[in-house]
């Protein structure tokens, strides 16, 4: 019955701001999961039970299966254990910044649906680190693996970006099964500026001194970093050479795109909606190329998760093959629906066996 109200109520979500859908479609899931036998319900209507063949051991972690959701659906960490519920094998929220911020104007996320595709200029919308940790501190951590991704504050100015990332992580870090560093997100002004590793190197070593004071009784987690697919091969092969100099578990990629080719939207509806980060189909090509390199640079022990353009197990595959160790979800599941982590999960144990 889930899955038949699901199919029946995609056409009115589609129908509505995409913003709009996206809060009323969490909402619903979150009202769900706090019913008693909640998440139960939700496991069983679309999730499935992991199987033990489709577990990834990487950076010291164990990851149920290698499909996550990724940063920028669940930003403040407010559903987690229902995302979890639906299959994910992780969870990334965030972005979250150390200061809240209410993100850019409205609207600010916009559906391509033939191209399976989207563009979005949040900007960063979340209510703070503080309130994000305190809200993680009470969760049950054995309930599922959840990482964090921490971003700039707008109004902080890039030479003190380095003091504003450690801020964040200093009250995340304990809290999370690992940590990443955005960087590459084009709707914060000047952030993608500091994947120059001349600036992103100390913002790194500021995260990671964080991380440690604040986990003196434990192991920091696992520290990662996010970059564009909009970086050229040479920025990709200093961003690589930095994690192995700073010993970083490895690096998440990618982001979405400032680019507008190969779509099949008209060129003047895309150009009505202004600017913004692309997802979607239309970033598969791309982020598979740069998954390659980063695999080829980065060498066979480094953690690579791949996201961009991820719809079905033989997209997920595919990542793998180019070095992903994990992959995550963003838009191929808003397209996809809710039933769309357990299937790729389901097809890539088919396409292991």
């Amino acid at each position: 019955m889930p899955s038949l109200l699901y199919r029946l109520g995609k056409p009115v979500l589609f129908s509505l701001d995409a913003e709009r859908a996206h809060h009323l479609a969490f909402e619903g899931l979150r009202a769900l999961a706090a019913m008693p036998g909640g998440t139960a319900i939700i496991r069983a209507s679309w999730g499935a039970p992991h199987d033990a063949r489709s577990a990834v051991h990487v950076a010291g972690l164990r990851f149920p299966t290698p499909v996550g959701l990724a940063a920028g659906f669940d930003k403040d960490a407010i559903g987690v254990d229902a995302l979890l519920a639906l299959g994910f094998g992780f969870v990334e929220i965030g972005t979250v910044t150390a200061l809240p911020q209410p993100g850019n104007p409205k609207p600010r996320m916009f559906r391509l649906p033939d191209d399976r595709a989207l563009i979005n200029r949040l900007g960063f919308n979340n209510g703070g680190a503080v309130a994000t940790a305190a809200r993680l501190k009470t969760r049950d951590r054995s309930r599922g693996m959840v990482g964090v991704n921490i971003g700039k504050s707008k109004v902080v100015a890039e030479e003190d970006a380095a003091k504003d990332y450690e801020t964040s992580a200093a009250l995340l870090a304990p809290f999370s099964d690992y940590l990443v560093v955005n960087v590459s997100s084009p709707n914060t002004p000047g952030l993608r500026n500091l994947q120059a590793v001349e600036k992103l190197e100390p913002i790194l070593r500021a995260v990671q001194a964080a991380s440690e004071r604040a986990c003196e009784d434990k192991e920091p987690p696992p520290l990662l970093v996010k970059i564009a697919p909009d970086l050229n091969d040479d920025d990709i092969d200093a961003v690589a050479q930095l994690a192995g100099t700073l010993s970083l578990a490895g690096i998440v990629a990618t982001n979405t795109t400032i680019a507008r080719t190969g779509l099949t939207a008209p060129a003047l509806h895309v150009e009505s909606l202004g600017a913004g980060g692309l997802s979607g189909a239309p970033l598969r090509a791309r982020a598979n190329e740069v998954m390659r390199r980063l695999r080829e640079k980065i060498g066979a022990n480094k953690m690579l998760i791949g996201v961009g353009g991820i719809e079905t197990a033989d997209d997920a595959h595919e990542r793998m093959q180019a070095g992903a160790d994990l992959i995550q979800l963003y838009t191929g599941f808003i397209y996809g629906g809710p039933t769309t982590p357990s299937d790729i999960a389901r097809g890539l144990l088919l396409q292991r066996s």
